[in-house]
């Protein structure tokens, strides 16, 4: 990709900015540390990403142990069985393994459509930050559009879902005594994992599990989160290379909402740092009150999805996600995509409520109602695979 192309992916972004709000004095993504401009993929994954990921472990959120352990294993926690009127096969698997100080284990659900006897199915991992029983009921007693298993299903894909408390607690306190965290240390220190960076690793033990299912096609899988899980699969998709896509859905604050805006009615770093200071490690305080100062931004981390996808969304009316900060790290991030050749976020103005804008290998949609995660996200996640081919 030539400097041309990336400078024409730059002045498509700053023409789409000239709306209020405007982000400012955004921090350069494809300059290195050094001051050097990135013009190649080699130059993109040998210094630059290296270099943002660096950013984000030892000032976001946190540096893990561990990330595959040796121990790792899996086993049905209960029989397969046919359901959805014969149209899938439920799977409860059970991921387990063992660290320096504890071992730890937690179940999933997998909905696999009959057809992928045929030819293994593409699918979506749910990480469920709501009630389990409400939400990802693997029974379908209970049914909720969060995770719309029914019509992932018919779609020819496979739903997974795991509860992220089962993986570590949500928990402010954030003494890590429980959950993964436990398993490799006692305590904090200022770089330690947070519970953001655990949850996204219990997704990247999933799709471990995924690679060992001839079911599945463990090649065009994508993490979907909302909220607070919203962040952590961005943070999944960015440290996980093998997931296709990540669905980052009305994620705001330390997700997918660039900082350098001014957004008054959204969330900021000083008040979730304080109210939620263990989904991060203890060094991101330190940006609190000061985002305009920051020398990162959360366009950088969409950006280390590259050359992947990213579904981006957010909600109408809400304000305190930063729909309008969500929307300018999907372009800003653009950049990354062009070193491949390929398209960002192809947009000349912000989406009406109900539009989606999927042109590129980075999608954004605008959902007209409040902070959720509703079959409407979904379907428009599932229109965006289906454009890239994930059902050949």
């Amino acid at each position: 990709m030539t400097k041309i192309s990336i400078a024409a992916a730059l002045g498509t972004c700053m023409a789409v900015f000239a709306a209020e709000p405007e982000p400012k004095n955004v921090p350069e993504l494809i300059t290195t540390k050094s001051g050097e401009k990135v013009t190649s993929v080699e130059m993109w994954e040998k210094v630059r990403r290296p270099e943002l990921m660096e950013i984000f472990l030892e000032n976001e959120y946190g540096r893990r142990p561990v990330e595959r352990p040796e121990s790792l294993a899996f086993e049905l926690a209960e029989p397969d069985k046919v359901m959805m009127d014969g149209k899938a096969v439920r799977k409860r698997v059970r991921v387990s393994w063992k660290g320096p100080l504890a071992s730890q284990s937690f179940v999933f659900t997998a909905f696999i459509p009959v057809t992928a006897k045929e030819r293994p199915a593409p699918g979506f991992i749910l990480i469920c930050n709501r009630p389990a029983a409400a939400n990802i009921d693997p029974e379908r007693v209970k049914r909720s559009e969060f995770w719309p298993a029914e019509e992932i299903v018919a779609r020819g894909y496979a739903a997974l879902a795991f509860w992220n408390g089962d993986v570590a607690p949500d928990d402010p306190k954030g003494d890590c005594s429980k959950g993964v965290h436990a398993c490799w240390a006692k305590g904090r220190t200022a770089n330690s994992w947070g519970a953001l960076s655990a949850w996204a690793w219990g997704a990247s033990r999933v799709l471990d599990w995924v690679e060992t299912e001839p079911l599945l096609d463990a090649k065009h899988f994508g993490v979907v989160g909302h909220s607070r899980g919203g962040k952590t699969a961005l943070l999944a998709g960015a440290t996980d290379t093998r997931f296709a896509m990540a669905c980052v859905n009305d994620s705001g604050c330390s997700g997918a909402k660039l900082n350098h805006i001014r957004l008054p009615k959204s969330e900021s770093i000083a008040r979730i740092t304080k109210a939620f200071p263990h989904w991060f490690c203890l060094n991101y305080r330190e940006f609190a009150g000061k985002e305009f100062e920051m020398d990162f931004d959360q366009h950088m981390l969409v950006a280390l999805v590259a050359p992947r996808a990213v579904a981006i969304a957010s909600a109408s009316k809400d304000d305190w996600a930063g729909q309008r900060g969500e929307y300018s790290s999907a372009l800003l991030a653009s950049p990354a995509w062009a070193l491949y050749g390929k398209k960002g976020l192809v947009s000349s103005s912000f989406p009406k409520p109900g539009e989606a804008r999927q042109e590129g290998t980075v999608s954004y949609h605008l959902r007209p109602g409040i902070h959720n995660l509703t079959l409407h996200d979904w379907n428009r996640y599932m229109d965006f695979a289906d454009r890239l081919g994930w059902k050949r």
